[in-house]
Order: C-alpha cells, then sequence, then structure tokens
C-alpha cells in the first residue's frame, strides 16, 4: 500500500488471527502484518476470534488456518491463552505506534463484558455478523451503549456460505421480497436497500465484491433513505439465523468450539 494514501484517503484494517494470541506472539503477527502491507502502522487491528490456538511459526506455516497442517497429525489444537493477555499486549501495540484503534471480532456480549473489566484502553469496534435474517438488536444495543463501534460483516447474508454448505441460497436476503419491494419503491439495489438498512441503524457495514459496477453501487446509498415503516419491516425478517457459525466448521475440523453458545 503506497503510504501517501493512508490517513484521509485509507482506512487500513486487520486481524490478529487465532495462533498468535500469546503476548510475545501479537507484536510478532502485527509487525509482519506491517511488513507484508509495507505500512508502518494499521488504522485498526482486531482479534479475529476469541479462540486461541497453538502457535505456529511463520517459517512453517504463514499464513496458519484453523488447521496445523505442520503438527503430527495435523489438526486444530486449543492453547490455553486467556484473552487478557492477548488484549494487554493489543494495548502494547498502541503505545508503539503500530496500531491506532484495537477491537475484537466475534466477541459476545458477556466476551465483551468481561473484556471491559480489564481493559486499559477500550476496544474501538466490535466486528459481528449481522444481516436481514440475523439482525443482533441486543447486541447491537449493548455495544452502542459503551460507545463500540458495531461493524457488519456478511451484511448481505448468505451468498458466501452457499458453497461452504453453510447456507442455501434460498436464504438469500437480497431474494427476500419485503427487501426487494423496498428496492423497486426507491429505484435501488436490493443490496443498497440491506446496506442502508444497517447504517441507519449506525453500524458501519463492509460488503464484499469482485465487481466493480457492484462496488460503485455498494457506495451509492446516501441519496436515500429509510422510513421507519421500512426499517421494521426489514428487522422483522429476522430468524437469529447465524451463517458463519463457528460450531460447525470446528466440528468438521474434529474441536468443537461454540463460542456463541
Amino acid at each position: 500500500i503506497n503510504a501517501e494514501y493512508m490517513g484521509d484517503e485509507l482506512f487500513v484494517t486487520s486481524k490478529l488471527w487465532n495462533t498468535c494470541h500469546a503476548r510475545d506472539h501479537v507484536r510478532q503477527a502485527c509487525e509482519r502484518t506491517l511488513s507484508d502491507l509495507q505500512l508502518e502502522y494499521l488504522d485498526l487491528y482486531l482479534i479475529h476470534w476469541p479462540v486461541p490456538l497453538e502457535f505456529v511459526p511463520f517459517d512453517e506455516e504463514y499464513p496458519a488456518e484453523w488447521i496445523n497442517a505442520t503438527a503430527d497429525p495435523p489438526g486444530m489444537r486449543l492453547a490455553k491463552v486467556p484473552i487478557r493477555e492477548t488484549w494487554e499486549a493489543m494495548e502494547g501495540l498502541v503505545d508503539a505506534g503500530l496500531a491506532r484503534h484495537i477491537g475484537v471480532s466475534n466477541f459476545n456480549c458477556l466476551a465483551v463484558l468481561d473484556l471491559l473489566t480489564y481493559a486499559r484502553i477500550q476496544p474501538a469496534v466490535n466486528q459481528i455478523e449481522i444481516h436481514p435474517y440475523f439482525t443482533q438488536p441486543e447486541a447491537v444495543r449493548f455495544l452502542q451503549s459503551q460507545n463500540i463501534v458495531v461493524t457488519a460483516y456478511s451484511v448481505l447474508g448468505a451468498s458466501s456460505y452457499v458453497e461452504m454448505g453453510m447456507a442455501t441460497p434460498s436464504e438469500s436476503a437480497l431474494d427476500d421480497v419485503v427487501i426487494t419491494g423496498i428496492a423497486k419503491q426507491h429505484g435501488k439495489t436490493a443490496a443498497q436497500v440491506i446496506l442502508r438498512w444497517a447504517l441507519q441503524r449506525g453500524i458501519v457495514v463492509i460488503p464484499k465484491t469482485k465487481s466493480v459496477d457492484r462496488l460503485k453501487q455498494n457506495l451509492a446509498v446516501d441519496d436515500f433513505s429509510l422510513d421507519v415503516a421500512e426499517v421494521d419491516a426489514i428487522n422483522n425478517l429476522n430468524k437469529n439465523r447465524r451463517f458463519c457459525d463457528i460450531a460447525f466448521f470446528t466440528d468438521q475440523m474434529g474441536c468443537f468450539t461454540p463460542v456463541f453458545h
């Protein structure tokens, strides 16, 4: 990344992977990311999951995955590292000027409550799954009450999970008649309506796309607004349907870890 675009032009976020939760590995992981990106600092650095795994040296496997392919036998292996140790090392990154802000991802309210009891630097962000079929009103309300920014991943719903067997095509909110009906009323796409719905809830959105046209559409959501009835109609689509279910995929790896339960 060209440093001249940092500041007002770009806001760079990265995440600490599960194998680097130990105090001595947090800075090592951050510095490797900065080296990869050719940057001096990150705007935001997040703990990716509240799931510490055994460390994998970078010269053996990088980036590491859920499964430690270098182990004998290969497998997913939990590590005994408290989140407090990880967070204190994250705070050290701010002190060292390597990260301007730090936060978490996939933390439930109980995990955030615990973190707040000892955090010297409060988490700036919690990045969690939110979409019309998984609206998470309680989590959003709690996080915002603590001045923690809520960032929604998978905000457009099921599409990226279908090929992984974690969702079906029929679960796409982009095809929901309520959303397509609202989109037609505003002359917008279903995706634009969903993004606008999240933004009006005070949620940051990070939709993914490989299409330049869709990227432009995703950015064009400031020239209309949804009324209260439309927001409520989308809220009422909630099915508490989590697509990024860690219990599902860790079970497939032989190390069942249902951190949301």
